[in-house]
C-alpha cells in the first residue's frame, strides 16, 4: 500500500514538472550559496600606479594647492611691505631721537646760563652765555631737517619726537629776547634762529605759541627778583607786556586743548605780576607812569579772571 501511494505522488510531481532537478544538481547549488570559494575571499593583488598615472595626480593635488593660496599671496606681500616700511621707520625714528637728545642737552645749558639773571648777576654776562647756545641749537635743527629730508612730506609723522624739545627752546628764546629788548619774540624772528625757515620744515605755530606761554610762566619770578635788587619799576614793564600779551591771546579761538589749558595759567601769571606792581606802587616805590593804562589792565584782567 505504501509503495502504491509513493508511486501516485511521483506520477503527479512528474505530470506537474517533467524535467525535476537531480538530486546531486540540488547539493551543488546548495554548496555554493553556503560556502563560498578561497579565491573569491582573497584580497586582489597591489599594483603600483603607473609614471603617467603620479604625474597626473601630483599635478591634480599641486594645482588644487596652488589655487587655495593663490589669493593668500597678494596678502602676504602687503605685509612684508609693511614690515620693511615699520623696521625703516624705526630706524628714522632712532636718528631723529639721537639729534633730539643733543637739541634737549643743549636747551638746558641755556636754561641753567638765564637762571643767572634770578641772582643779579649783570644782563649782558646772562644774555653772552644764552645767546652762545643758539648756534648749537640751529645746527642740531639742520641735521633734523636732513634726516627729514629723506622722506618728504611726512613732517607731521615724526613731529611729535621733537615737539616738546621745540617749545622749550622757543621759551627760552623769546625770553632771551625779552631780557634783551623788552618785547616779545615774533615767530618768524624765532624760526629763523632755529634755522626753521623752510616751507618743508618749519616752526609748527602751536609750538611757538606754547613756547611763548612757557616763557610768561617765568616773568612773575623775574619780577620779584628785580624788585628785591632795587629795580622797581621793573613790575610795570612787565606788568605792561603780559597785558598786551593776553589781549592779543583773547583774539585766538583756542579749543580745549593743551594750548588753552597753557593760556588760561596766563592769567594767573599776570596777577601776580599785578601783585607786585600794586604792592611797590601802594608803598610808594614806582614811579606814576602809565598809572591810568595799568589801572585799565586791572579791571580788565578782573573780569577776565571771574569769567
Amino acid at each position: 500500500m505504501k509503495s502504491a501511494f509513493r508511486t501516485g505522488c511521483l506520477t503527479i510531481s512528474r505530470s506537474l514538472n517533467p524535467n525535476p532537478p537531480s538530486l546531486s544538481a540540488l547539493h551543488g547549488l546548495r554548496s555554493a550559496a553556503v560556502a563560498p570559494s578561497p579565491r573569491s575571499l582573497r584580497a586582489p593583488p597591489f599594483r603600483a600606479p603607473s609614471p603617467a598615472t603620479r604625474c597626473c595626480c601630483s599635478s591634480s593635488s599641486s594645482s588644487a594647492m596652488s589655487g587655495g593660496e593663490a589669493p593668500a599671496l597678494p596678502l602676504e606681500k602687503q605685509f612684508e611691505d609693511f614690515r620693511a616700511q615699520l623696521e625703516d621707520s624705526v630706524v628714522l625714528r632712532e636718528r631723529i631721537r639721537a639729534v633730539v637728545l643733543e637739541i634737549e642737552s643743549t636747551a638746558r645749558l641755556m636754561y641753567s646760563s638765564l637762571l643767572l639773571v634770578y641772582l643779579s648777576r649783570p644782563l649782558p654776562e646772562v644774555l653772552d652765555k644764552s645767546k652762545a647756545h643758539i648756534g648749537t641749537l640751529k645746527d642740531n635743527y639742520s641735521r633734523l631737517a636732513d634726516i627729514l629730508s629723506e622722506c618728504p612730506d611726512q613732517y607731521y609723522r615724526y613731529h611729535g619726537d621733537w615737539r616738546s624739545e621745540t617749545q622749550t627752546a622757543v621759551s627760552l628764546l623769546a625770553f632771551t629776547h625779552y631780557l634783551e629788548t623788552g618785547n616779545l619774540l615774533l615767530h618768524n624772528e624765532a624760526g629763523e634762529r632755529l634755522g626753521l625757515n623752510n616751507s618743508q620744515f618749519g616752526l609748527d605755530l602751536e609750538d611757538y605759541l606754547v613756547g611763548v606761554l612757557f616763557m610768561s610762566n617765568e616773568l612773575p619770578r623775574y619780577v620779584v627778583n628785580q624788585v628785591t635788587a632795587g629795580d622797581y619799576d621793573c613790575p610795570r614793564k612787565v606788568l605792561k607786556f603780559l597785558t598786551e600779551l593776553n589781549a592779543a591771546f583773547r583774539m585766538l579761538n583756542l579749543r580745549n586743548d593743551f594750548l588753552r589749558k597753557k593760556f588760561d595759567g596766563l592769567k594767573y601769571d599776570l596777577r601776580r605780576v599785578e601783585e607786585v606792581y600794586y604792592d611797590v606802587k601802594i608803598r610808594g616805590l614806582a614811579s606814576d607812569e602809565d598809572s591810568t593804562g595799568d589801572q585799565r589792565s586791572k579791571e580788565n584782567n578782573d573780569s577776565e579772571v571771574v569769567h
